[in-house]
């Protein structure tokens, strides 16, 4: 049975992926997925790339948590 990949692209942050084995880089490099939900860098300037670290809050000024807010 294979698993269900869920993709979630949150508002001024990272893209969450629930259900992934594995995640592929822009150079080709696979990285291992070891958690339920991993969180993916879309604005391009995490350290720990192709993982989110949080950066995104400090270049769009916003949190995730503030775009439910409206």
């Amino acid at each position: 049975m294979s698993r269900q990949l869920r993709i979630r692209v949150c508002p001024d942050g990272p893209v969450l992926v629930r259900g992934a084995e594995a995640v592929v880089d822009e150079r080709g490099e696979q990285h291992t997925v070891t958690r339920p939900v991993v969180a993916l860098c879309v604005c391009g300037r995490s350290s720990l790339t192709p993982w989110c670290d949080g950066t995104h809050q400090m270049v769009t000024g916003r949190s995730t948590d503030d775009a439910d807010d409206g």
